[in-house]
């Protein structure tokens, strides 16, 4: 039986022999692995004890599954609500190629300071790409929220984004066996019944080389358990147990959009990243 994983390695051995035939079907493990999440990665903890410098990593990929990676184009904006207030990064991305188990993708890093006590919420509101499964568009708007000394400000304050992931606990005070929950907005409001899945960043981003680990932390139960589908409530409002202590990725989706780009469908998604830590 052909699974994700038995098709990524296959693509692994065509990759050298036949780079031309693994680029045309490139899209079917992509379709059959995780969903793609922009990531916005550092290797510090969610909590840092003193203001520092910090780079951030931001690959469009399968965090799942160590999967495709997809080029991505500048972003639309890319910017911090901090305790000084709003301030624009874009000035401050940096192209990389980042490397998964099967491709190479254009990325973004960026190095960012953190010198007063509070939370930093990073956005990283990416330029629509179309898709041609879908006959439209998908933009995704992701979301870090690192905090300097513990002093909670602004973890909790909607960005009033075209849609996003509210955190309705503090996502960087998050147990391993416990819970996180969240409520999905539009433009500040309830989305009922929203999509969301999650998944495991399960392949340790090597922030030198640019590239993720070759093998998992962890082994699923089988392929199909890479990505875990929920709905939120009537309120937007969904609940995850967290099982084990890693980044966690939160994608939520209109289950039905009107918006439109270029005369054609926009999908828009949220990403919200949170790092559930172990109780020793």
């Amino acid at each position: 039986m052909l699974t994700a994983r038995s098709i990524t390695q296959s693509l692994i051995q065509l990759r050298t022999t036949y780079p031309f035939i693994t680029l045309l079907i490139l899209g079917l493990a992509s379709g059959l692995s995780s969903a793609h999440f922009q990531l916005i990665y550092t290797d510090q903890t969610m909590i840092v004890d003193k203001g520092s410098e910090l780079m951030l990593k931001m690959p469009f990929t399968h965090p799942g599954s160590n999967g495709a990676v997809m080029s991505i184009d500048s972003p639309q904006a890319f910017y911090c609500i901090s305790p000084k207030g709003k301030e624009d990064l874009s000035q401050n991305l940096r192209p990389i190629q980042w490397s998964s188990s099967i491709n190479d993708g254009k990325a973004f890093e960026a190095k960012v300071s953190q010198r007063l006590m509070g939370d930093y919420v990073y956005i990283f509101q990416q330029s629509p790409y179309y898709d041609e499964s879908q006959e439209g568009y998908i933009q995704q708007f992701a979301k870090l929220i690192l905090n300097v000394g513990g002093l909670p400000t602004s973890w909790d304050t909607p960005q009033n984004l075209p849609i996003e992931i509210l955190p309705l606990q503090m996502p960087y005070k998050v147990y391993a066996g416990g819970t996180f929950s969240g409520q999905v907005l539009a433009n500040g409001k309830p989305v009922p019944n929203a999509e969301v899945e999650v998944e495991l960043l399960n392949f340790k981003p090597n922030m030198k080389k640019n590239s993720f680990a070759d093998k998992p932390t962890y082994q699923y139960p089988s392929d199909h358990f890479a990505t875990i589908s929920l709905k939120a409530d009537r309120n937007g409002v969904f609940v995850f147990g967290i099982p084990k202590p890693g980044i966690w990725g939160f994608m939520a989706g209109f289950p039905e959009s009107s918006s439109t780009y270029k005369d054609k469908p926009l999908s828009q998604e949220a990403i919200l990243w949170v790092e559930a830590l172990e109780l020793k």
